[in-house]
């Protein structure tokens, strides 16, 4: 089996926690899981946990220009364009997306308007997948949500782009936890599941090799997808229903 060459690629880890650093983070501890992976394949990582961060609600690129008083998303958003590949990372609350999840989405939403040189919508050719943790179930269905919002904005996902681990229901020790109610636990929660470190381990590649191929043909053609050209009047081989 032939090794890959993953070194020029750039991978961008966003955890969604609600916890200020340097609060401990049970996402964090998965997501380390898969950022070690990329480190070994010589892939350059970045983490970001958001809620460090001022960064505003808001559906706009810069919201100073509505109303905030400081956003540091534009300063953040420079560092998420430029890697291949964006990871989200969040915790399972109430069977949904952490708020600081639901926010990070709204503010790439922001961004979605704007194009590339080829006049495509900005996010083509960069890859997209999500980590998630929670005590509950939930995990898919989170990851439907992030892993849509994703594609619709213009990342594109690759196969078995999710990974996770649910406790059993109800109160009890997530991931990593190396103790609970006091007594230590003999091996760290999670650590020894099979399913998780097979998905972990599938998705991570995947997100390398679709980063790869995109990357080496330069993303995707621009032929029948550029909104530039749209604008200016090229329509390809659609034909407008009205006038058949």
């Amino acid at each position: 089996m032939q090794k890959t060459d993953f070194s020029t690629l750039k991978a961008m880890y966003i955890n969604c926690t609600l916890k200020k650093s340097p609060s401990e983070s049970h996402t964090s501890k998965l997501m380390d899981v898969s950022k070690q992976i990329m480190q070994k394949e010589n892939v350059t990582v970045e983490e970001i946990r958001l809620i460090d961060h001022d960064v505003a609600s808001g559906v706009y690129p810069d919201m100073t220009a509505h109303g905030w008083e400081k956003d540091e998303w534009p300063e953040l958003f420079k560092k998420i364009i430029d890697a291949d590949i964006l990871i989200i990372g969040t915790p399972i609350w109430l069977g949904e997306k952490s708020s600081v999840a639901q926010k990070l989405i709204e503010r790439l939403y922001a961004m979605s308007g704007m194009t590339n040189e080829k006049g495509q919508y900005l996010f083509y050719g960069k890859v997209g997948g999500t980590i998630i943790t929670g005590n509950e179930d939930g995990v898919k269905h989170c990851a439907m949500g992030i892993l849509y919002a994703m594609q619709h904005i213009g990342y594109s996902i690759p196969p078995q782009a999710d990974a996770g681990w649910i406790g059993e229901v109800g109160p009890g020790p997530s991931y990593g936890d190396t103790e609970w109610k006091g007594e230590k636990l003999n091996t760290p929660v999670g650590l020894q599941s099979d399913f998780t470190n097979r998905n972990t381990t599938f998705m991570t590649y995947n997100l390398m090799h679709l980063a790869k191929m995109l990357k080496e043909q330069g993303g995707y053609p621009s032929y029948g997808n550029s909104r530039e050209a749209w604008d200016n009047g090229k329509k390809w081989s659609f034909e407008n229903p009205e006038y058949r």
